[in-house]
């Protein structure tokens, strides 16, 4: 019986060509005597999966790092993240194979190259794909792990940073300084973790029962990522939240240029603590956990490659506040800068 289909094991077994592929590929959804059938029947007909290299599961593993094209630069944010995700790999004695994930293959639906090679055991995704690729990329049969995101209606593993309370804290911050007209900078639409720093944005306002101007929540960019330069309301509030490190130094330029000055005029704070610029202004900012973060990621990889059937899990990252002084105070209070 060599040579026996997934769909022809599954039809002897009485399971679905699904079951079975979760089954051998270590994926959640079945139960563990159900997955021991399979397994066996695999061994007992020669069955060879083409996703799983000859090595011991769990070491030595060939893993497909994706990044999205759109979130991809050379001095990013997830370049660093890929250098950080691919360092420890390496560390840990796997190899990390990067593929970048153009607009046009999300457009068209185009596996990445190293699922169609069957180059890989595992997937990690950075930058959040579009819902339907992300959909595909899941329903793939081995391991894969969002990294920096998450979508609850998709069944993966995720590991994110501590998005809402990171945003809540440099509210906070601003409120604690005297601030009670706060705008954001985001677009809610485009990423899980902007909606997530927007929500803690929010949370912190209401808890102090402060109004936010619909007109000083300003979209950063596209909802497919593109980044764009704000429109600023005709008043300005006294202070921003900003999504990211990279958009509010990019936001205090477009400010400075307008004949604001920074913090004086406008506060600002921000997430990341990432891509310091040597001569601007430092920013008070929300710092992640990034080599926590990628090392999770990789025991998560590990794990599933072991046969780990537990259900799927969303892993939060905490991260801590940096005051630095891009806040200005209104008025004199005790702060924690």
């Amino acid at each position: 019986m060599a040579g026996m289909t997934m769909r022809e094991m599954g039809k002897r077994l009485g399971v679905s060509a699904v079951t079975v592929s979760k089954a051998l590929s270590g994926k959640p959804g079945v139960s563990e005597a159900v997955r021991q059938q399979i397994l066996r029947l695999a061994e007992e007909v020669g069955y060879v999966n083409p996703h799983q290299r000859s090595d011991a599961p769990g070491n030595g593993l060939d893993v497909g790092i994706l990044v999205m094209e759109h979130f991809f630069s050379t001095d990013g944010f997830y370049a660093m993240l890929t250098k950080q995700l691919s360092q420890l790999l390496s560390e840990s004695g796997h190899f990390g194979v990067l593929e970048v994930i153009t607009q046009e293959m999300q457009r068209d639906m185009v596996l990445p190259k190293l699922l169609r090679s069957r180059r890989v055991r595992a997937l990690i995704l950075l930058g959040q794909p579009q819902e339907g690729y992300t959909r595909m990329l899941s329903a793939q049969p081995l391991p894969v792990v969002a990294l920096d995101f998450h979508n609850p209606a998709i069944p993966m593993d995720a590991v994110v940073g501590d998005s809402v309370y990171g945003a809540a804290m440099m509210t906070r911050c601003l409120i604690e300084n005297g601030h009670r007209d706060i705008g954001f900078l985001g677009n809610v639409k485009a990423t899980s973790s902007i909606l997530e720093r927007y929500l803690g944005f929010v949370a912190e306002m209401r808890l102090h029962e402060l109004p936010i101007r619909p007109e000083c929540v300003l979209p950063d960019r596209t909802d497919d990522n593109r980044v764009t330069p704000p429109t600023l309301p005709e008043r300005m509030p006294t202070a921003f939240v900003c999504n990211c490190d990279v958009v509010a130094r990019a936001f205090v330029d477009q400010l400075q240029k307008s004949g604001y000055r920074v913090p004086e005029d406008v506060s600002i704070v921000s997430y990341d603590d990432f891509g310091h610029v040597p001569g601007a202004l430092p920013l008070t900012t929300f710092r992640v956990d990034t080599a926590a973060m990628c090392r999770i990621a990789v025991q998560l990889v590990e794990s599933r490659c072991r046969g780990d059937m537990q259900p799927f899990t969303r892993i939060v990252v905490p991260g801590e506040c940096i005051y630095r002084n891009s806040v200005y105070p209104l008025y004199p209070q005790s702060t924690n800068q």
